[in-house]
Formats: C-alpha cells, structure tokens, sequence
C-alpha cells in the first residue's frame, strides 16, 4: 500500500497494490497492520455504500459533529468521481483547505480523511457506486452539511448546476453552520 500526503494536513491518498493475472485482480483494500506502521491508527467499523445513476451527481458537503464525528475511507467501486475533504478544525495549519482526488474503478485510489472534515463528492461518470468506510456510527442527531458551493470554501468542482438531494440544495453556508471541530496536533 503507497500512502501518499496531501496538501490538506492529515488526509492521505492510499494506493493498493493490485495483483493481476489473465482472470482478473486483487487488491488488498484495507490493513490495519499496514497502516499501523505508517502511522494511521483507525478502527473502522460501519461500512457504506451509494449508487449515483447519473453523470454530475453531487453528494455533501456532509460531516457529523461533536462525539458522533466519523473519520472516513473512501472509494468508488464503479466510475468516477471527484472527492473532495475540506478541513473544518478550528486552529489547523490547513484550515478552510480542500483537497480533491479523482477516485475511481480503474484508478482503485482511496481518500483517507479524519474527523473534524467535511465530505463531499460529484459523480464524473453514470452508475456510480461509491464505498466508504467510517470509525463512527452513523448518527442523525449528529449529522450536518454546508451548501456544496459555500464561497468561503471555494472547492473547484467544475460543475455549474450539479444534482443535489433536497438536503443538500437546502444546505447552510458555512457562516450559519455550528461546527465545533477544534484541531490537535498530534505528538510525535
């Protein structure tokens, strides 16, 4: 597994390796060992997955606050999309910043995102299923979203009318949300 750093402090893209022969391949998806040694310490337990049918589909920005906050791993079983995770932490040297990846099928790449971030992705191709791991459960109560075209944010989807649930065309700015993620550094 290559664990690449991205600009956005704490998200890693992570790359498998895949193993492939005249039937097909395999790739080892997750391992905590292996994470472990790079540092990472997660402990994932609530599996997701979403179908988007159509090309320009847009799902977040989302994240869940306080003690029900998820860290996520991300992936696209089929197609492609544009992942994006901005930093929420209060006091992060990369507050406010976003990093977005293409994620796909082919490309079998995976976002490592931890709390304290926002979530958000736009379908690049149809019939998209995307797949995401979390170290929380999933939390109503919890559960928050901030307009995927928030100016303060700025994320460069590339995309002028994307679809959108109701929620998500509801969705507040950042300004009128009640994030309450404050960063701390890690020790070394």
């Amino acid at each position: 597994m290559n664990v690449i750093k991205t600009e956005v402090s704490d998200v890693y893209i992570l790359e498998p390796q895949v193993f492939g022969d005249n039937r097909g391949w395999f790739m080892e998806s997750w391992s905590n060992r292996k994470m472990e040694e790079a540092g990472l310490y997660y402990n994932f337990v609530q599996d997701n997955q979403s179908f988007s049918a159509q090309k320009g589909t847009l799902r977040g920005l989302h994240f869940q606050k306080g003690a029900a906050a998820q860290a996520k791993l991300v992936r696209c079983g089929r197609g492609t999309v544009l992942d994006a995770a901005v930093d929420l932490r209060k006091g992060s040297p990369t507050y406010l910043k976003w990093v977005a990846v293409e994620l796909s099928a082919e490309n079998k790449r995976q976002l490592l995102i931890p709390r304290g971030f926002a979530h958000a992705f736009l379908t690049l191709t149809d019939d998209v299923e995307f797949l995401y791991k979390a170290d929380n459960y999933y939390c109503q109560e919890s559960e928050r979203n901030i307009i995927w075209n928030d100016e303060e944010i700025n994320v460069a989807w590339g995309a002028e009318d994307p679809i959108l649930s109701e929620k998500d065309a509801n969705a507040p700015k950042l300004c009128d949300c009640d994030v309450d993620f404050i960063y701390e550094e890690k020790s070394k």
